[in-house]
């Protein structure tokens, strides 16, 4: 293992924690980690790292953060509409510094790759599960007077196996023996002429973004808002049914995206 300063300078943090091929990456580095989550995370990194917290002690937080953001929408009154907005962008914020943590002590494990899977399905099942609770009257009205909860499941559903075929993909890749995907730009586009011009086209609205957490969550909390302004308190069942009825649209041209794209190819 390779010595690492006690008192590290907060420079240093970042030298080490934030290489290039971290932050640099064309895919895998969500917008809000690139625009402001690691320029805030090394000023965590460099406390935890003075501790004997692990970086998958650190990924269990994310998970309880990542969880609680859907548990947080079933809070009545605007309690529950912003909650979870802040949760969402901590379980974020503590994603960066547990693998900030990993590269400064050397300590990666196929562990903190699986928990760090577990708390991202975790998180963005659970929010489009409560939305649905939480809209549908949940606990006062039993779940079955509503269509709102299980439109809610399905939507849960729809965002559990769009996040399994990214994963499955890798999984493919390593069952037939091929390397690790590179992480470069256009690899996640297809080899169909119109396939690739409409997920051009879509990068310019990436509406289908909206099934991830933190954009899923501020999309609540606008809806929030805007029931306050308008008093309109039937916002947040509108909401609903647009992501659902956008994960219904976009799930199977995902479906399509990957089996044409250069992904499963060697």
């Amino acid at each position: 293992m390779t010595e690492r300063p006690t008192k590290p300078t907060l420079a240093q943090v970042k030298e080490i924690t934030q290489p290039e091929s971290v932050t640099g990456r064309a895919m895998a580095e969500h917008w809000a980690g690139t625009l402001y989550l690691r320029k805030l995370s090394p000023y965590l990194t460099k406390q935890v790292i003075k501790t004997s917290i692990t970086a998958n002690g650190v990924t269990w937080i994310m998970i309880v953060s990542g969880f609680s953001a859907g548990l947080t929408i079933l809070i009545p009154g605007q309690f529950g509409v912003f909650l979870p907005m802040l949760m969402a962008q901590m379980q974020m914020l503590w994603d960066c510094v547990d693998g900030e943590v990993a590269r400064w002590r050397e300590t990666f494990s196929p562990l903190g790759a699986f928990l760090d899977r577990v708390g991202h399905y975790l998180a963005e099942s659970s929010i489009p599960i409560a939305l649905g609770l939480r809209v549908g009257g949940w606990p006062e009205q039993p779940i079955t007077n509503s269509i709102y909860p299980f439109i809610g499941a399905f939507l849960a559903t729809l965002v559990v196996f769009n996040k399994g075929m990214n994963d499955a993909v890798h999984v493919s890749r390593a069952m037939s023996g091929l390397p690790k995907l590179s992480d470069t730009k256009g690899m996640n586009l297809s080899n169909k002429s119109l396939l690739r011009n409409a997920r051009k086209i879509v990068s310019f609205f990436p509406f289908h973004r909206v099934m991830h957490s933190i954009e899923m969550t501020l999309f609540i909390a606008i809806l929030g808002v805007a029931e306050l302004i308008t008093n309109n308190h039937e916002l947040l069942k509108f909401g609903l049914i647009a992501v659902f009825v956008t994960a219904l649209f976009s799930t199977p041209l995902h479906v399509a995206a990957i089996v044409t794209s250069n992904k499963l190819k060697a």
